[in-house]
């Protein structure tokens, strides 16, 4: 339910000279944050794990190839409503307790229209909670900063989306009152390292 994420990539126009290797990116001063969307007694509920750390590889000539190894702090999960933060930590939700952190490996990047990390883009890999690792896909969009020269990769911005079942994580408290699936927006800041 990570947020902030699980960090993907996304990226337009990134085929400049000068960048033919692959670019180890690591989090911006602004970090990541993965915002994370769920249904409680009808009502929705949004709440948000911080990104702890993120190893990034960029590869400007080949984004297919790019990667992305992302941690997140299930202890500083957090919503809106202090009962369901602490319901949402609990051993029969996410355990934070035994299980303090998520983890998302890519796996596998598919490009968008015109070979960009945008526009249609995805990025598909291994997303780790409560011990438990299931195969997630999230739509991808990766860009410079706004207002940056065209060839200046040095800093980017990162969209993830998707959804997954809690279900599937062996997250299943509260089922009566909380809805399986759960929505995920993770942003992230990131700068070559």
């Amino acid at each position: 339910m990570h947020r902030r994420h699980f960090l993907a990539i996304g990226l337009a126009a990134l085929a400049q000279p000068g960048f033919a290797a692959s670019t180890p990116y690591r989090l911006g001063p602004n970090g990541a944050t993965i915002t994370y969307l769920f249904t409680l007694n009808g009502a929705q509920v949004k709440g948000t794990v911080p990104v702890g750390r993120a190893d990034l590889q960029i590869d400007p000539g080949n984004l297919a190839a790019s990667t992305a190894n992302v941690t997140a702090d299930i202890r500083r999960a957090r919503t809106g409503l202090i009962f369901a933060t602490e319901a949402l930590k609990s051993e029969s939700v996410l355990n934070a307790r035994n299980f303090p952190q998520a983890r998302f490996t890519s796996t596998r990047v598919i490009l968008g229209p015109g070979g960009r990390i945008s526009n249609g883009a995805a990025i598909e890999g291994n997303l780790t909670l409560r011990g438990v690792t299931r195969p997630v896909r999230f739509s991808a969009d990766l860009f410079r900063k706004r207002g940056s020269a065209p060839g200046d990769l040095s800093a980017l911005d990162v969209r993830l989306q998707g959804r997954i079942n809690r279900s599937d994580f062996g997250a299943t408290g509260y089922g009566d009152i909380v809805e399986n699936p759960v929505g995920i927006d993770i942003r992230a800041d990131i700068v070559a390292a």
